[in-house]
Order: structure tokens, then sequence, then C-alpha cells
């Protein structure tokens, strides 16, 4: 019994020791002393990847002094078509801001695919981040929105951008024979026409709109159909626009008081903006700076 038992006790010190001699060879030759590339990762701020995606570069990537992003959003994450992607050095300061671009129509709920050039500052050397901000027109902090990631910069690069791409839209004028009631033409909404028009993609389609519509430039096939607007107006220039949870703000320029009027052509100078502007996803409703545009 004593010769048993002194047997097991040896063979356990023996199984004991190989058991230590293999974890402490697993220790040893484990690479402690070895660079390991841990994955970098991307933030988010008060937004998620069911808001935004990029799928190039990936981070962590080597780029060159010139490169390409591309992604998608939700149509909510842009105005007028883009939004403001900045350049951070290793401190985190901004070496400079550029603009990432909608490549299809982006009045959706849905993902709408973006690009943006990059362009390193040639005097800069080191590691970036990217931060790709969801616009903001409000410049409310609340409405603020990000994502934002490392890269690595490598060698110089070349890349060629430009679509040469036009967006359809949609310019409304007034019909009055669409509109008739007692007394004659209404002055309502109802002599609405909209007429099939083009315009470059730019990152500012709701301006564009605006501006075209503001030169009143009406075929003769159209004027034949009835159609009739009173612009241009000489000295009426739109100089700004901002979208804010629905309400689309237009600021004009109107020199020689040329918006006023009696109150059914002021109806439908109004009427033929507005409803411009509404065919554009995320705008409910316009309001008019100076207030006192467009009055009768």
């Amino acid at each position: 019994m004593k010769s048993t038992k002194k047997f097991w006790y040896t063979w356990s010190i023996v199984v004991a020791m190989l058991i230590a001699g293999g974890l402490g060879f697993v220790f040893l030759t484990s690479p402690k002393n070895t660079s390991v590339e841990i994955q970098p990762f991307i933030t988010y701020t008060n937004s998620s990847i069911d808001l935004i995606e990029v799928t190039s570069p990936l981070p962590g990537a080597s780029v060159g002094k010139e490169f390409i992003v591309s992604g998608k959003a939700r149509g909510a994450w842009f105005f007028e078509a883009s939004f403001p992607i900045k350049l951070l050095d290793k401190n985190g300061a901004i070496l400079a801001i550029f603009v990432a671009q909608a490549t299809e129509e982006w009045m959706t709920t849905n993902f709408v695919p973006f690009n943006a050039t990059i362009t390193i500052p040639k005097s800069y050397t080191g590691p970036v981040t990217l931060l790709l901000e969801k616009d903001n027109p409000s410049g409310l902090p609340k409405h603020d929105a990000s994502l934002s990631f490392p890269l690595v910069q490598l060698l110089a690069t070349t890349t060629n951008t430009g679509s040469g791409k036009e967006v359809p839209i949609k310019l409304y004028y007034y019909n009055p024979t669409h509109d008739q009631g007692p007394g004659g033409a209404q002055c309502s909404p109802q002599g609405l026409v909209a007429v099939a028009r083009v315009i470059p993609r730019t990152i500012t389609p709701i301006q564009d709109a605006v501006k075209l519509l503001l030169k009143g430039e009406i075929s003769e096939a159209e004027k034949a159909e009835g159609i009739i607007s009173e612009f241009p107006l000489t000295g009426v220039n739109l100089q700004s626009a901002s979208l804010d949870t629905g309400i689309l703000t237009l600021t004009f320029d109107d020199p020689h008081n040329k918006t006023g009027g009696g109150s059914c052509r002021v109806a439908i100078l109004r009427s033929e903006i507005e409803a411009t502007a509404k065919q554009f996803g995320g705008v409910n409703s316009v309001r008019f700076l100076p207030e006192e545009l467009f009055q009768p």
C-alpha cells in the first residue's frame, strides 16, 4: 500500500512539473516582445453604422497625399447633397476641410452613396484622422453627429474625379387657365404647373433650383400651353438657404422692392418658390427673409 501511494505521489509530482513546464513553454514562446498591430476602430458620436458607413479607405489603411473617401449615409446626413469631412493631424488639429458629395438623389431616408477627394497638405507628414460630420445647417449642438477613424500616410498618389452628371428637377410656374373661379384666376396653388429642367450635380441643389426659377426661362412651347411667370424680377437674388427641422429659410436680396405688389401677384410668386423648394425631401415649409419680402 505504501509503495502504491509513493508511486502515485511521485507520478503526481512529475505530471505537475510537466504541466508547469508546458505552461512555461507557452508563456516563454509567446510573442511578448513582438509588435502586434491592433485593428483601429471607428469612433461614433451620436451616430452608428445604421446612419453612415465608410467603405474606403478602411480604418488604419495606408493612404497617399491624395485619396478618395467613399461610402454611404442616410439621406438625413446630407444637406444640399453634401456634408463636411475634416482632416485632422496627429494632435487633433484641423489640417483641411473637404466636402463629401452624394452621387445619387439624397432626398430619401435610405442610404445614399457618397465620395470625396481628400488631399493631405504637402508640408504635413505623419498619421491623420478623418472626421465625417453630419451636415448641420442649424448650428445647434443637439443636431451634431459624426464618425472618425485614423489613417496612415504613406506615398503620394493621384486621383481623377468628376462625374459630369446632371440632376432632373421641376420648376413650378403658373397657368391661370388651371385656376379659374368666380371673377377669373384665383391666384392659388391650384394653378401651379411643373416644368421639367436639369441642373448640374452640385452641393446646393435647392439653391440652384430656386435660382433657376428666378430666371423665369419659359420655352415657347410652354408659353403656348398658357404657362406664365413674372420672374425674373430686377435685382432679386437668392443669397442663402438653410434647413432646420423641416423649415427652409431663404434669404433674398431685393434692392428695388420688386417682390411686393398686389395680393394676387405676391401669392403666385410665393407659391412658385415654395412648390419648387418642397420637391426636395425634408422641406416642409418655407420662410422668406427679410420678412417684408413677398408681402402685398
